[in-house]
């Protein structure tokens, strides 16, 4: 009988450790298998976070410098400034209008460089483009768009081959508003038209959108449409 009872006693007690034993392998078991969860949750999310930070820096690769390119984009950073009467001065905040003008400053782009050449007459007198618009003057940082002279002469070097380039973005940095019949402070109307011209030619639209290209010679003349006034047909770029 003790024989017996203390048989029975050690097969529960191994009975115990047998149970405790496949509880500790079923945690661990457990533990593994949400540490390969959690590990392949961490890759995924890995995963993505450095796809997400490939098309991000892809992205700013393609934009940087670059600026708007589509029609809608330079709409909306043409032709923005304050509706004062001329002459207009160059901004002192350069940066400011270089930015609302769509662009950043920095060193000069060398992948497109060319030329145009703008007149502005008001109601028969020449208006100067000033030197230094899209210029920083103290650093010599400049945006793709600007000017150096006061010459009228509108300089492009951008870091983008064929990338668009609008007669409104020169007038965003100029900080002089310009619409279809709007240029500053004036207004077409009361027997007075807003009329622009490229090699001689008048042309119809926006003028805020019209595309800069090389050696174009533009003309914009604000004044009575029957006013006698000369509109040159070409400028001398000499070597530029």
């Amino acid at each position: 009988m003790g024989k017996a009872k203390s048989a029975a006693a050690k097969n529960a007690r191994q009975a115990r450790r047998d149970k405790a034993e496949a509880l500790r392998r079923r945690a661990e078991a457990e533990q593994r298998r949400r540490s390969i969860v959690f590990g392949s949750g961490v890759a995924v999310i890995a995963v993505v976070l450095v796809g997400l930070l490939v098309v991000a820096v892809s992205g700013q690769d393609e934009s940087d410098g670059s600026g708007p390119s589509s029609a809608s984009d330079l709409a909306d950073v043409s032709g923005l400034g304050a509706a004062n009467p001329p002459p207009w001065p160059a901004p002192a905040d350069v940066s400011t209008r270089v930015e609302a003008a769509g662009m950043d400053l920095g060193p000069m782009g060398t992948a497109e460089h060319y030329h145009a050449h703008l007149d502005v007459i008001v109601d028969g007198e020449s208006i100067p483009v000033p030197a230094n618009l899209g210029v920083d003057p103290a650093s010599g940082a400049m945006a793709a768009l600007h000017t150096h002279e006061g010459d009228g002469i509108i300089h492009v070097e951008a870091d983008t081959e064929g990338q668009p380039f609008t007669l409104g973005q020169l007038f965003t940095e100029w900080n002089v508003k310009l619409g279809p019949d709007r240029l500053g402070a004036l207004n077409a109307g009361d027997g007075k038209d807003l009329a622009v011209y490229v090699n001689g030619d008048k042309i119809d639209g926006d003028p805020r959108l019209l595309r800069l290209e090389p050696h174009q010679q533009i003309s914009m003349v604000f004044g009575p449409p029957d006013a006698d006034v000369e509109i040159p047909d070409s400028y001398e770029f000499g070597d530029l």
